[in-house]
């Protein structure tokens, strides 16, 4: 087997189009869930879970975590693409700096959360929220925990005339929120492009909270380095929420079409070997990423994997993917292009973080913007339907 990296998740996908077309595609290309529609109307793939059964290789596809699974499988529930390093979002904060403020638990709403931003300026803390604009986070993690639609359709799983909606949901008073906490001074927002980002000015104790992948959990530990006390909780919802599961995030394994039976056997195999909990017990101790099957999971709970450093804190990841059952509205995202409407979002909403118009006239133009794109999207396959 050769792995070839591509220098990015939308450049992965972007490759794998043209490499169709050159036909020098790979048997397996590791994609992620924004890419998920493009890849499934495209239909060039060997969906895993016939794969296995036409290789007589049994897997139990009820082993894995309905908020994991459910992204990649079909309305009828057949798994298209094999779930690999999958994560959540999570709230990091500094426990030293939140006692500082005078703070002894974690914000679980937003309202304490801004409470707690205060308490820790008035504290003397120069950067109390490290901020980077993240549409996975900000947008959809945010409407699946507060169980809000990002379009309609159900986010469109029901089908391809869909529009999106965030600019008239919930999610609008958030964004002029963290608008407001920028101009309040309550948040910095950290990059890379800026010099340091988010998670490493949390790491290097410059920042009291930052809201990341569980992915980055590893990393974090790496940087710190036992230089402060520091944990991980569930993203925070508005009071009067029920809250919902997050989705995951990452990505699958596809395998793709026109490939040899030897090749599609080695695929096969591959990804059996990948589907044992040994596997995943590797893989979790050795990254950030969380286990995708349940017997994963139980395997590392049974060891005490997660009760001390450096794991303490990424079954918290879990609990939020399993906080509740999956619904219409939080297992998952299925518009297609939906890398460029990501893009829209981020563009829109550094304009409207800059001063250059409000926050809502920004979501408005991202919207109408990201609309047009899926309107193309629908008339490239129409007269077909979502798998």
């Amino acid at each position: 087997m050769t792995c070839v990296g591509q220098d990015g998740y939308a450049n992965a996908v972007q490759n794998t189009i043209a490499a169709f077309r050159a036909k020098q595609h790979p048997t397996i290309v590791q994609a992620y869930d924004a890419g998920t529609a493009d890849l499934m109307m495209s239909g060039e793939f060997y969906a895993v879970s016939k794969m296995m059964a036409d290789f007589n290789i049994e897997i139990d596809w009820a082993n894995y975590f309905p908020g994991i699974s459910n992204y990649y499988s079909s309305s009828k529930g057949e798994l298209f693409s094999m779930p690999f390093n999958s994560s959540t979002p999570m709230m990091y904060f500094n426990v030293a700096d939140l006692k500082e403020a005078g703070i002894d638990t974690p914000p679980a709403t937003w309202e304490a959360f801004e409470t707690a931003i205060k308490a820790l300026k008035a504290a003397g803390q120069d950067c109390a929220y490290a901020y980077s604009p993240e549409p996975w986070i900000d947008l959809e993690q945010f409407s699946m925990a507060h169980g809000i639609p990002i379009a309609s359709n159900n986010n469109g799983y029901d089908g391809l005339d869909s529009e999106y909606l965030y600019n008239t949901t919930l999610h609008v008073k958030h964004m002029e929120n963290i608008k407001r906490w920028y101009d309040e001074n309550l948040l910095e927002i950290r990059t890379t492009q800026g010099g340091l980002n988010s998670r490493d000015s949390f790491a290097k104790g410059e920042c009291s909270f930052y809201l990341g992948s569980i992915a980055g959990h590893a990393t974090v530990g790496k940087l710190v380095d036992g230089a402060f006390d520091w944990d991980v909780a569930m993203i925070p919802v508005y009071e009067g929420t029920e809250r919902k599961n997050t989705v995951v995030g990452g990505a699958s394994l596809w395998v793709l079409s026109g490939k040899s039976d030897d090749e599609y056997r080695g695929a096969a195999e591959y990804l059996k070997f990948l589907a044992t909990p040994e596997s995943e017990e590797y893989w979790s101790t050795n990254t950030g990423y969380i286990p995708v099957t349940k017997t994963g999971f139980d395997a590392l709970m049974a060891k005490g994997f997660y009760d001390n450093a450096p794991y303490k804190g990424r079954e918290i990841a879990l609990k939020s993917l399993t906080y509740t059952e999956p619904g219409p509205l939080t297992r998952g995202i299925r518009l297609g292009c939906f890398i460029q409407a990501r893009s829209e979002w981020s563009n829109e909403v550094q304009a409207a973080l800059q001063g250059n118009k409000t926050m809502q006239e920004a979501l408005d133009t991202a919207v109408a913007r990201s609309n047009d794109v899926l309107n193309k999207f629908a008339r490239t396959y129409r007269g077909k339907q979502l798998p």
